[in-house]
């Protein structure tokens, strides 16, 4: 969408292709949205339209596809649900941002796609024979699914909390198979000893309990075997890649803290991450800041970075952004909460653990909103704010659209869909799911033209750098 050598035919295709996806998700849910948007961006467009597409089906009543049966019938209360679309360039930070909680980092740093992982296997440490063909690595794929209990529950938690959890699964399961051997091992008692008949017919039932629970207890193997080998794989990167030095600093760069290690430091530590990672952190805080280096700072930090093997394209399209955002308003903002270390690891520290995390700092999240958390928690409690006040405000079925920002609704919305154009990621995502924890009653769905992670993302950025 910010190619500068995009056609009009081009952006109308793109657009439609949005608004009509759109279009039948609201009509599978069965209700007319009250829509919002920020001014002077894709999502406006895309705003219009689909006011436009859902007032012309209104119209027709015959013809409507939001009648008796389906309106109200979708999963949302009678209150009318409130669509907030956002375009990608009010906050550019938070796709490029490390991560911390397991959804995230899965994402990020693992092939995940549709639900699914793919690992690949290594093939222990066996050399081949001089001449021969390297092995081949066997490459494994799990689901992680809404049915796996593990993931439903973990996927948003920090990673630390993850692996202490596997290895609690896993003891907890060890115990319950140490008990299944024992009464078969019971059960096969020989010898006319009383002891042993009395402790039989008492184990009977206690065996058939055990039995039954078999599957159960199969299934729950399956799940601690995925999640040890998911986990396995995200920590060797995070140790590889210092990524828990990363995100601790990225955090504080977004929150206006102090930094430990100066920047410069952390890009030109051959150590510390791969070229993309450094080239991630700068971009954070060349778009978080506020008063931008002076040129012969900026050249340091160019040479550093072309040492470190970046390819500076994404920064030359940022630089252009923020030339042109300084005019339009100031950088978003970030909360002034940073991440705060716990120290080491209580139980994952133990000896007999899968997970060896010495070196990885035990980083607790504080929870803080997000831009888009903020601008939704602003449209839906209706607060008066600078930042939402000028969001343009859609109403399909009234008769005549009238182009206001005056909302008529002054009633806190209890449903809302949060949309951006121009890509998505998992750690908003999770920022949404954490804000709805604290709200009673309050449910809010994000979706995206496109879920990207920031690998993609900064592709995206280089393309768009290109002199």
């Amino acid at each position: 969408i910010n190619r500068p050598d995009i056609t009009d035919t081009e952006m109308e295709t793109i657009m439609d292709t949005i608004v009509d996806s759109l279009f039948c998700f609201f009509v599978t849910l069965g209700a007319i949205p009250i829509i919002r948007c920020s001014r002077g961006t894709a999502a406006e467009m895309v705003a219009v339209k689909l006011d436009k597409k859902l007032r012309e089906n209104l119209r027709d009543a015959r013809n409507s596809l939001f009648t008796g049966d389906t309106l109200g019938a979708g999963q949302f209360s009678f209150q009318r649900p409130l669509l907030v679309l956002v375009d990608r360039n009010i906050d550019l930070a938070t796709p490029l941002h490390h991560t911390w909680t397991y959804q995230a980092l899965v994402h990020d740093v693992l092939d995940f796609h549709l639900n699914r992982v793919i690992l690949e296997e290594s093939s222990g440490q066996e050399s081949s024979p001089a001449g021969a063909r390297p092995k081949k690595k066997n490459k494994k794929s799990y689901d992680l699914t809404a049915a796996d209990r593990f993931w439903q529950k973990h996927k948003g938690s920090p990673f630390p909390e993850v692996a202490e959890s596997v290895q609690q699964e896993l003891e907890s399961y060890r115990a319950q198979e140490d008990e299944v051997k024992r009464l078969k091992s019971i059960m096969g008692l020989e010898g006319e000893d009383e002891g042993a008949i009395s402790m039989l017919s008492d184990n009977t039932a206690k065996l058939t309990s055990a039995v039954s629970s078999l599957p159960e207890l199969l299934e729950k193997k399956r799940l601690i075997d995925l999640h040890t080998n998911v986990a396995t794989a995200v920590l060797e990167h995070i140790k590889a890649r210092k990524l828990d030095v990363y995100f601790e600093c990225e955090e504080k760069i977004m929150s206006k803290s102090t930094l430990d290690k100066s920047l410069l430091d952390m890009i030109s530590d051959p150590d510390a991450g791969t070229a993309e990672d450094k080239m991630r952190l700068f971009l954070i805080y060349y778009i978080s800041s506020v008063q931008l280096p002076s040129e012969a700072d900026l050249e340091q930090y160019k040479k550093a970075l072309t040492d470190a093997g970046c390819n500076l394209n994404p920064l030359n399209y940022i630089k252009q952004w923020k030339a042109f955002a300084k005019m339009a308003s100031t950088p978003a903002s970030y909360g002034n909460s940073a991440a705060k270390s716990l120290g080491l690891f209580s139980l994952v520290m133990n000896t007999g653990s899968q997970f060896v995390m010495e070196g990885v700092k035990n980083l607790v999240l504080k929870q803080q909103n997000l831009p888009i958390t903020r601008i939704l928690d602003n449209l839906m409690e209706m607060k008066s704010n600078p930042e939402t006040d000028e969001y343009r405000y859609f109403d399909p079925k009234m008769l005549r659209g009238n182009d206001s920002s005056i909302p008529r609704n002054k009633n806190p919305f209890q449903e809302a869909i949060v949309f951006v154009v121009g890509g998505g990621n998992y750690i908003e995502y999770q920022n949404l799911i954490d804000y709805t924890k604290g709200k009673q009653g309050k449910r809010v769905l994000y979706g995206c033209s496109e879920l990207f992670n920031a690998a993609q993302f900064l592709k995206q950025l280089s393309q768009l750098g290109l002199k």
